[in-house]
């Protein structure tokens, strides 16, 4: 599940709306918001992102918030370490390998690492 996804659905589950009427409502397929709800399709579009805010009222801080998500949301990243040390190439090798074994208090403390400001 992307952070998009997750969120969605907890849109969906606050405002007990299903996901084909929702999908319904947006003009999309249940399939295709099954997918992006469970990691299974890319970044939604802009204009996607915009009518979500539209349907659940969502304003301000909370629109906002479900832009960045689903920036956050591909579930393919490519990782360009050209340029960079041997080290930072090593670093996305090893996440890309073992990310799937990794025990969520992990992956926690990795991303809460990385949004601390730098050294």
């Amino acid at each position: 599940m992307t952070p998009f996804g997750k969120r969605l659905r907890e849109l969906r589950e606050q405002h007990g709306i299903s996901l084909t009427e929702l999908a319904t409502a947006l003009h999309v397929s249940p399939a295709y918001l099954s997918a992006l709800e469970h990691g299974k399709r890319g970044r939604p579009s802009a204009g996607l992102i915009h009518q979500v805010n539209e349907h659940f009222g969502l304003i301000w801080d909370d629109a906002e918030e479900l832009v960045r998500l689903a920036r956050l949301s591909h579930p393919r990243v490519v990782v360009d370490t050209a340029g960079l040390s041997p080290m930072a190439t090593e670093l996305a090798n090893r996440l890309a390998r073992t990310i799937r074994d990794l025990p969520e208090a992990r992956v926690a403390a990795l991303l809460a690492l990385l949004e601390s400001p730098p050294d």
